[in-house]
């Protein structure tokens, strides 16, 4: 087990469409999936995908801690190989989103608010499920990833983006979209 590095924004990794996934049963695969694990627990985040460590595969991990859960129930951490998203309305809401790519920065960025994610587990099984609130945001942003899509380009309005520090300090409320 190891923590990785993470690639920061301007490291063409983060741009590029990454491949997707053809064998689960790779070695390689199963000890990617450990250190990736190690490696968002120590990084404190809600969402990793494998381009954000230098690999450049259709695989993002991610959990909800009850804290930051819609419902108040958290979901646990999962692994999505070959994510597929599909949006299961037109609304959309600003949310703030920040990304350990990004380091130090975050922004409102409009996303689903409604989405259907299928996919494959690492043992195969297929993944269906739908995710509202902010579960879907989680997961659109860590698909976005798999796309080469950072949160920056998904922006319709760059007052709401700044320093974590300057936003703490000075808030200011959303408007709705």
């Amino acid at each position: 087990m190891a923590i990785l590095k993470i690639a920061r924004m301007g490291h063409p990794v983060l741009l590029a469409r990454a491949a997707e996934v053809e064998d689960l049963a790779a070695p390689a695969l199963a000890r990617l999936l450990v250190d990736m694990a190690e490696t968002l627990a120590d990084s404190g985040g809600v969402g990793l995908a494998a381009p954000q460590v230098f690999v450049s595969q259709r695989i993002f991990l991610f959990h909800v801690p009850a804290s930051r859960s819609d419902t108040g129930a958290a979901l646990p951490l999962r692994a999505v190989i070959n994510p597929v998203l599909t949006p299961l309305s037109d609304e959309k809401m600003l949310g703030w989103e920040g990304c350990l790519s990004i380091p130090g920065l975050r922004a409102a960025v409009p996303r689903f608010t409604h989405i259907r994610l299928t996919g494959l587990t690492p043992d195969g099984a297929k993944l269906d499920e739908e995710l509202t609130g902010f579960a879907a945001r989680v997961v659109q942003h860590e698909a976005d990833h798999l796309d080469g899509i950072l949160y920056p380009m998904r922006m319709e309005d760059f007052r709401y983006f700044g320093y974590n520090e300057e936003l703490e300090r000075n808030p200011a409320p959303l408007p709705e979209i």
